[in-house]
C-alpha cells in the first residue's frame, strides 16, 4: 500500500497469446465439421442465478507467496518499481495465466525514469459489455519483499483466477483481473491504465475490486465502503462467518481503487490493516494485540512470508472469490431469456463458411430490436473472421467483419442486432468464415438473449 505522505502521480502492449491446439484436438474440430457444418441445438436456458463459490486454497495461496519471497531474495530482497524483482514477478503471474487460458496482456509505463509493467488477463467469456474486475498492486517498496504489502492481495487475486479456470467459470459478466506496478509511488501504474482506457471502454467495467494487504499478522476485517452493493457483498459473507467488520479508512484513497473511483467507476474492497494500532474494541472483536499495529513490519525488510496470519489470508481469499462469483454470475439482461449452443465447431482456414444452429421455443411475436448475440469464437487472428448472424427468415446480419490490420487471437463479445423484421421462434445461426490463410479456429459457444 501506498505511504499516506508520498507523491500522487498521475496502450497497452499486448502480449499475443496464440491459441494452443494439438493433433488430439484438431483432429477432434475437423471432425465434428465433416458431413454438416450445423452443431445440435441446445435447450433454452432461462437466466441462472449466480454460482456458488469454491473455497480458494490456502496452501496454494501461500504457495505463490514463497515464490514472490524467492524472487525478492534472488533479486535484491524486494520487488520494486525499475527492479528485476518486479519484472520476474511479473512474468510468474503471467506464465500462470497464460497456462490456464486467459488472455494476458502487459502494459508498460514510464516514472521515475525506470519502466513499469501493469499485467491485465481477460477470461473468455462472458458480457464484454460488463466487466468485473479485481486487481491488486504487485510491487514491493525496496526496503523489503513485500509479502503482506502486497504479496498478500497479488497471490489471492492469482489463485482466484486460476480457480476461475479449474472450475471451467462461465460467468455472466465479463471478468478481467489485474496487477499494478508502481503502486508504491503513487498508484502510477493503475492511474496510467484507467487515464488511457478509452471512455466507452470505462463505462463497460461494472466494478473494480481492489485488494491490498490481506494477510496483516495482527489482523482487522476492513470492507471498503464505496459503493454499497459492492460493499454489501463483503459484508454478508464475513457476517455468515460470524466475523464483524469495520468500514476500511486507513487506506482510503491510497490504493489502486482511487483511479477507478475518480473515473466514477463503482468500486470495493478488502483490508486487513497496514501502521494503524489496533484497538482495544478491535482486539476484543478479532483477537490479537491491541495497541500494537496491524501490521508491525509495514514496509520494512521483515515483509516477509513469515510476516503472515494464515486465518486472514484464507477468509480474505475465499471473500474474493465469493465477491466474484456473485458479482459476475447469473445474466446482464435481468428479465430476458437465454438460448445458447456450446457445441465446437471448427473453421476451416481460408475455407468455407460454416454454422452453429440454435433452436428458439416459447417465444411469442418478433425478436427484440436489441437482440444480444453473446459470441465465443477461438482463432489465432480474429482479423480474417467474418461473423453473421441468420435469422429464421434466412436473412444474414453482419456482426463483425474483416480486417486485415487485427492481429490480435480469439472474438470474445456481444453484439445487439436489430433483429424486429424476425419471429422469435425458430432456428438462428452464427455463420463464421475464415477468409485468410495460416490462421485456424473454431466457434466455442455463443448465445441469444431475448
Amino acid at each position: 500500500m501506498l505511504e499516506l505522505t508520498g507523491p500522487t502521480l498521475p496502450r497497452r502492449s499486448r502480449a499475443v497469446a496464440l491459441l494452443a491446439t494439438g493433433a488430439a484436438l484438431t483432429a477432434t474440430l475437423l471432425g465434428a465439421a465433416s458431413g454438416t457444418a450445423l452443431a445440435e441445438p441446445t435447450a433454452a436456458k432461462a437466466p441462472a442465478k449466480a454460482a456458488a463459490a469454491p473455497d480458494i486454497s490456502l496452501a496454494n495461496v501461500k504457495a505463490h507467496l514463497s515464490q514472490l519471497q524467492s524472487i525478492a531474495s534472488a533479486n535484491g530482497g524486494n520487488r520494486a518499481h525499475g527492479r528485476s524483482g518486479y519484472k520476474a514477478s511479473i512474468d510468474y503471474v503471467k506464465g500462470k495465466l497464460d497456462a490456464a487460458g486467459f488472455t494476458t496482456s502487459v502494459q508498460q509505463f514510464t516514472s521515475g525514469g525506470s519502466t513499469g509493467y501493469n499485467l491485465v488477463a481477460d477470461w473468455p467469456g462472458g458480457d464484454a459489455s460488463h466487466v468485473l474486475f479485481a486487481g491488486a498492486h504487485l510491487d514491493s517498496v525496496s526496503a523489503g519483499p513485500g509479502i503482506n504489502d502486497n504479496g498478500s492481495g497479488s497471490a489471492a487475486v492469482l489463485e482466484t483466477a486460476l480457480t476461475v479456470a479449474r472450475e471451467g467459470y462461465k460467468p455472466g459478466k465479463h471478468l478481467r483481473f489485474a496487477w499494478w506496478g508502481a503502486e508504491e509511488l503513487g498508484m502510477v501504474g493503475s492511474r496510467y491504465y484507467v487515464n488511457n482506457l478509452p471512455a466507452a471502454e470505462r463505462a463497460k467495467i461494472d466494478g473494480y475490486l481492489n485488494f491490498d494487504m490481506l494477510a496483516s499478522p495482527n489482523p482487522g476485517y476492513f470492507v471498503y465502503d464505496d459503493d454499497p452493493t459492492i460493499e454489501g457483498v463483503f459484508k454478508t459473507w464475513f457476517a455468515g462467518k460470524n466475523i464483524s467488520t469495520e468500514i476500511e479508512t486507513e487506506g482510503d484513497g491510497r490504493s489502486d481503487h482511487a483511479p477507478f473511483k475518480s473515473a466514477g467507476i463503482r468500486v470495493g474492497g478488502l483490508f486487513s490493516g497496514a501502521e494503524t494500532r489496533k484497538s482495544a474494541a478491535q482486539a476484543q472483536k478479532w483477537g490479537g494485540t491491541a495497541g500494537q499495529a496491524f501490521d508491525r513490519c509495514y514496509h520494512s525488510s521483515c515483509d516477509s512470508t513469515s510476516n503472515i496470519n494464515d486465518t486472514a489470508l484464507d477468509l480474505n481469499s475465499d471473500a474474493i472469490a465469493h465477491a466474484v462469483w456473485t458479482l459476475s454470475g447469473g445474466t446482464t439482461n435481468p428479465g430476458g431469456t437465454s438460448f445458447e449452443n456450446a457445441a465446437d465447431v471448427a473453421i476451416p482456414d481460408a475455407g468455407a463458411a460454416v454454422e452453429s444452429s440454435i433452436a428458439v421455443t416459447g417465444r411469442t411475436g418478433n425478436a427484440p430490436s436489441a437482440l444480444k448475440v453473446g459470441v465465443d469464437i477461438k482463432h489465432t487472428w480474429r482479423g480474417d473472421l467474418v461473423v453473421d448472424l441468420v435469422g429464421p427468415s434466412g436473412r444474414a446480419y453482419r456482426v463483425k467483419s474483416s480486417s486485415g490490420s487485427d492481429s490480435a487471437d480469439n472474438v470474445i463479445d456481444t453484439f445487439t442486432v436489430d433483429a424486429s423484421a424476425e419471429t422469435a421462434n425458430g432456428t438462428w445461426k452464427l455463420r463464421v468464415q475464415d477468409i485468410g490463410a495460416q490462421d485456424t479456429g473454431y466457434i466455442d459457444s455463443w448465445k441469444l438473449t431475448f
